[in-house]
């Protein structure tokens, strides 16, 4: 059969029947493969024409289909505008990379990092959770681990955290950190906390590991500390003692003849020791000791000259001049010392050039002092007095007294804080009788406070 006889066929409706398919065409296997091809064919023509069938569901669809394509058409023709407008905005502003672009960038990356706050932050609260719940189920277990705790703790935390990122988040930081008084009272509680739960050892076993907090407990006292706290505490109380008792020697000495003040020292001998122990405790504070001065004064004279020093102490001014010096004092601290009361000492009479009272204007007799330095005296010869300065009321009136027992005034200096520095020059003997009374020369004691 002829090929556009059997498409004729297989378009006209009434060919497509089965008797009428068995009449055209011939039976036989011939037949058979004829019948198969144009079935097939018939099959695949089918869905071809079903959409330009008239009145179909199928024209609706594509009514359908074609509204939304020229919807998605105009959106997508919106959305080429905005962003056309976007860019000539962006050019006006300046060029691409500009500070728009960087700020937009900023809010993105802001946005971002509050996100992974937040997840930091829940997967934190997680953390702690499940670390709280594991403490109450098992205290003993985990306090060794709580014990590093603190700033130390929190910055070891946020090193591990650092070092083990998860993809995309960065580290927390603790939700709080404590004070250092909040965290001694910490370690203190968990400290009673593990020792409650730590079982008993016998004395004789050391624990095997010591944690860090032990070992920064500063050890037990030993007996080699506590002898070198009462060695140090019986120091302290000798000294206090000792300058209870110096208190006592000084106010005898203002308050007394000299002659009371020698029976004091020969009944005692260690009290003069402990006294000018006491007393070069105090003069050493002050910026310039008087003998220092009185040494120089000297040494701008004749080594030849012979001086005479009433209250000579430990020797310091015949140490550090070339002239003789006969030392006198109530008691003996070296060989050159000649014990005696200074109201009467072992001299011939108008035997020395210069006689000093270097802070030695002790005890109520010290009219007796300056008449026996006027004795040993030469005429002509140097007195020279120096003294605290507190101990004088009235400058004027000393030196007044001074001069009516033979005396004349050269030099003063009252430019120095804590002495003051006097020289006289023998004139002849005293002007006034023994029984005429000089106020001039009552000083005032100097009393030293308890400190």
């Amino acid at each position: 059969m002829p090929l556009h006889l059997s498409l004729l066929i297989l378009h006209c409706p009434l060919f497509t029947s089965p008797l009428l398919s068995s009449l055209v065409f011939p039976q036989g296997s011939k037949h058979r493969q004829l019948l198969a091809t144009l079935r097939a064919l018939e099959a695949a023509a089918l869905p071809q024409q079903s959409p330009s069938l008239p009145g179909s569901d199928s024209e609706e669809e594509v009514v359908e289909r074609k509204k939304k394509h020229s919807k998605k058409a105009s959106f997508s023709n919106v959305s080429i505008g905005v962003e056309k407008k976007r860019k000539k905005k962006c050019q006006k502003q300046g060029p691409p990379g500009s500070d728009s672009e960087k700020k937009e960038v900023e809010r993105k990356k802001k946005c971002l990092k509050g996100v992974f706050n937040a997840s930091d932050s829940a997967e934190e609260e997680k953390r702690k959770r499940k670390h709280q719940k594991q403490v109450r189920s098992n205290p003993a277990q985990h306090l060794d681990n709580d014990d590093q705790t603190g700033p130390k703790a929190w910055k070891n935390r946020d090193t591990n955290d650092l070092s083990q990122p998860s993809a995309g988040t960065t580290s927390a930081n603790p939700s709080h950190i404590l004070s250092r008084k909040q965290w001694r009272n910490r370690q203190k509680n968990k400290r009673r906390h593990k020792n409650k739960f730590r079982p008993p050892q016998p004395p004789d076993q050391a624990p095997a590991t010591v944690s860090t907090e032990e070992t920064e407990m500063p050890p037990d006292p030993s007996p080699h500390s506590h002898e070198d706290r009462a060695g140090a505490l019986r120091a302290r109380m000798a000294q206090r003692l000792d300058g209870a008792r110096f208190r006592y020697l000084n106010e005898q000495l203002y308050s007394g003849p000299s002659s009371a003040a020698q029976r004091l020292f020969q009944e005692d001998p260690e009290a003069f020791l402990l006294y000018h122990r006491g007393f070069q405790s105090q003069v050493k504070k002050w910026p310039l000791q008087p003998v220092d001065r009185i040494a120089r004064d000297l040494r701008q004279r004749p080594a030849s000259l012979v001086v005479a020093d009433f209250g000579c102490g430990d020797c310091r001014l015949a140490s550090s001049i070339r002239n003789p010096v006969h030392c006198f004092d109530l008691a003996s601290l070296d060989p050159r010392v000649t014990v005696c009361d200074m109201a009467q000492v072992p001299l011939e009479d108008e035997s020395v050039d210069v006689a000093v009272f270097c802070l030695s204007l002790m005890g109520t007799n010290i009219r007796d002092f300056l008449e026996e330095a006027n004795r040993v005296l030469k005429p002509g010869g140097l007195l020279k007095v120096a003294e605290v300065s507190s101990r004088f009321e009235d400058v004027r009136t000393f030196l007044g007294a001074v001069t009516k027992l033979g005396f004349k005034v050269i030099s003063k200096d009252l430019t120095n804080s804590h002495f003051f520095l006097f020289d006289f020059e023998k004139t002849g003997p005293p002007r006034v009788g023994p029984k005429a009374q000089l106020t001039g020369l009552k000083l005032q004691p100097c009393l030293y406070k308890r400190r």
